[in-house]
């Protein structure tokens, strides 16, 4: 059924059917996907933070972040959802448990962890952008937490990837003065020895991430 800007129905003889109510995700969000944080036991099979297994091809890395609000307080109840291409630049749709590795995955904090969460995951592969130029490695995130009535996307790429980042077509886009925003630092290893990437997500303020409307 079509509608005008008055929200009244075009056709003279249709019914009027109201706008659904919205509502944000919070403030229960984990409760539906991230069982752990919230302290409840989990299903069988849950979406979790370990987007690769020991067999994925690939560089295991570790991808650590926090999301701040606007005067720099941590947003503890959000959810992540990532998404990313393998290590070869191929994303990987049909999702299973037992997949070596999945383009998907979740994170949240924990509520020991001073707002971190974490990804495992591998360092992704290039993509080829529409326009035939391959794109910088990154990984494509997604924010779900209370007071966010639609869910904001962004992205995350590296710093050793420097002029891979300089020639990303989705990059270029960006103003050069808050390019940052969205490169994550290599901050040494893990417990594990796999590299560690460390990114601040900032919703509001001062070095405001870059959020784009897909």
């Amino acid at each position: 059924m079509s509608y005008d800007r008055q929200r009244q129905p075009l056709d003279p003889h249709s019914v009027f059917l109201p706008e659904s109510p919205s509502q944000t995700a919070g403030p229960y969000v984990h409760i539906g996907l991230a069982l752990d944080v919230a302290g409840l036991p989990e299903r069988d099979h849950e979406i979790g933070n370990v987007m690769a297994g020991p067999d994925a091809e690939g560089q295991p890395i570790e991808i650590a972040g926090r999301v701040l609000d606007g005067i720099g307080d941590v947003v503890a109840d959000v959810l992540i959802e990532a998404w990313q291409a393998d290590a070869q630049g191929r994303y990987v749709t049909d999702f299973a448990f037992d997949n070596a590795f999945n383009s998907l995955g979740r994170a949240a904090p924990a509520a020991t962890d001073a707002g971190h969460w974490t990804l495992h995951t591998v360092k992704p592969g290039r993509v080829m952008h529409p326009d035939g130029i391959e794109m910088a490695p990154h990984v494509n995130l997604v924010l779900f937490a209370r007071g966010i009535n639609v869910h904001l996307h962004t992205r995350l790429y590296f710093d050793d990837e420097q002029q891979a980042n300089q020639a990303c077509p989705f990059m270029q886009r960006v103003p050069p003065s808050r390019r940052h925003t969205l490169v994550a630092q290599r901050n040494g290893d893990n417990d594990a020895g796999q590299p560690r990437y460390d990114i601040v997500i900032r919703l509001q303020g001062d070095h405001e991430t870059v959020f784009f409307d897909f």
